[in-house]
């Protein structure tokens, strides 16, 4: 039997959809929406829809899921969770970002969202714990942590064009 694969697809503008296709041919999706939220959705056949069943969860029922089915998951973004609804995610900085040149003061950052950035990763150099002053460039990957509301706003933020 081949082992289950997980296809990863971005939906621009509201998160990321992660598919896996059972040994039954049944599809099993998950949309992670960037407010955190999450859409479960089983698929009959080939046809997305065909949607069988479909159940919109909070960002706090997603999480006890995931810590049911397996408790070390792992987003692309995502870096690290606590017990203390902390998380640590990374935002890449893109070439048509209003930010690329701009300093991370211009941001409010902490002040918007109460999010913290800690460290900058510039080709392949860590920069820790960047002053305000320190100017943002295309391709940086900038490593913010807080709560889940606070890194979802530094999304917003950083992610403006």
């Amino acid at each position: 039997m081949p082992a289950p694969r997980l296809r990863t697809i971005p939906l621009p503008g509201i998160g990321v959809q992660y598919q896996l296709t059972t040994r039954r041919h049944d599809t099993l999706s998950v949309i992670a929406h960037r407010d955190g939220h999450r859409t479960l959705n089983v698929h009959h056949d080939d046809d997305p829809d065909s949607c069988g069943l479909s159940m919109k969860l909070t960002a706090a029922e997603a999480m006890a899921l995931t810590d049911a089915l397996l408790p070390g998951h792992n987003s692309p973004n995502l870096l690290h969770t606590s017990d203390f609804g902390l998380l640590a995610e990374r935002v890449t900085i893109t070439g048509t970002s209003y930010w690329n040149g701009r300093t991370l003061g211009e941001t409010k950052m902490r002040t918007e969202t109460g999010a913290s950035i800690v460290a900058v990763m510039r080709r392949a150099h860590a920069l820790p714990s960047p002053g305000p002053e320190f100017r943002l460039r295309s391709g940086d990957t900038v490593i913010v942590i807080g709560t889940r509301e606070g890194v979802d706003g530094a999304h917003a933020i950083l992610e403006r064009t």
